[in-house]
């Protein structure tokens, strides 16, 4: 990770990233000065990420998808190593748009874009071979001019809720306790709540898979994401504990895939994640924080409804207090099972 005051030729290369998509000026310095940490945290704050100045994996990672666009590379699905990047963005939108079924435009060129390009080739009577090359490109230039207005993936989105109002029953649900080794106490918290919600989601007749074990976890949240799209889940819930660096802010948030500025975002994620904060501060005393749209990877990687739930403060006194009670624990756990229920119940 890098951050404001270190040097080096790693930092070299982010001045470099961001002087191509405008950020800054200048792709001269190695220095991590007050210049950069600004162009950083404007680009974390366009992209739905973490606002901290801090390139760490997450950052590098977008700032390397950023760079490309459409036509500026051949595109095809590459098994175990998915080509990822606003290219790919771009031409998802532009098939769900001509109503060819990519899914959600998450950058990553999987097997339902791999399908959608083929199904597109095929219309124009190009070889359905899956790869988006120049003739490919021409194609879609000639029908985007003809082609405007409304977007066939937010109409499934919302589709999406309907198919699962059938009742709780039977569903797949994910529940990701989030875990980190430097810090036992919430990995500890997070798993103790997931496993209260896992009984009593089972007691109504749904399955539900967890994404770790008391001592083994999956790395990240692209494998977790993953995890839960190989389980064909029909909802993921993930729930963390915050920390700051203050010990003022406390309470309740929720997130689901969005892109800033009422950009492209998940309907039915949206939907799920409102109901869970409903849900939450109803139950409990912590304060409500609300639901935000963001794109991090475990949002923006699964393909059904994903909420993160950002369920207290162990930085502040009152919350790291409530936390630690199982009586809260039940409480939490109480609500994320109704408001799961009633995300699914029919209409």
């Amino acid at each position: 990770m890098h951050r404001r005051g270190d040097t080096g030729a790693a930092v070299a290369e982010v001045w470099a990233r961001l002087a191509h998509l405008g950020y800054v000026n200048s792709t001269q310095s190695d220095v991590f000065d007050d210049e950069l940490d600004r162009a950083v945290r404007t680009f974390q704050q366009e992209r739905g990420l973490k606002v901290d100045g801090v390139v760490g994996p997450n950052t590098f990672r977008r700032l390397d998808e950023a760079r490309w666009q459409l036509g500026d590379r051949v595109l095809r699905f590459v098994p175990g190593h998915l080509v990822r990047g606003d290219d790919v963005v771009d031409l998802q939108n532009r098939l769900n748009t001509l109503g060819f079924d990519a899914g959600r435009a998450d950058g990553a060129f999987g097997t339902q874009t791999d399908a959608a390009v083929r199904e597109f080739q095929r219309s124009v009577g190009d070889t359905a071979d899956g790869t988006c090359g120049p003739d490919t490109f021409r194609a879609f230039e000639r029908l985007v001019r003809t082609v405007s207005g409304g977007n066939a993936a937010n109409l499934r989105d919302r589709v999406t809720i309907s198919a699962l109002q059938t009742g709780i029953a039977d569903k797949v649900v994910v529940i990701d306790p989030w875990f980190d080794e430097r810090d036992p106490v919430a990995s500890e918290i997070t798993r103790s709540i997931a496993m209260r919600v896992e009984g009593r989601l089972a007691a109504l007749g749904t399955q539900v898979f967890l994404t770790r074990s008391a001592t083994n976890a999956l790395p990240d949240d692209i494998s977790r994401a993953d995890f839960a799209n190989r389980t064909t889940a029909d909802l993921l819930i993930s729930i963390h504990c915050d920390r700051a660096a203050s010990a003022r802010p406390n309470g309740i948030s929720t997130y689901y895939f969005g892109e800033p500025n009422d950009g492209a975002h998940s309907y039915s994620g949206r939907a799920l994640a409102e109901q869970i904060q409903v849900e939450l501060c109803a139950r409990t005393r912590l304060h409500n924080n609300r639901s935000h749209a963001r794109t991090w990877d475990l949002l923006r990687m699964s393909r059904m409804p994903a909420v993160r739930v950002d369920i207290g403060y162990l930085s502040n006194p009152q919350d790291a207090a409530w936390l630690h009670e199982p009586d809260h624990q039940d409480l939490l756990a109480a609500g994320l099972a109704a408001a799961i229920s009633r995300f699914c119940k029919p209409v």
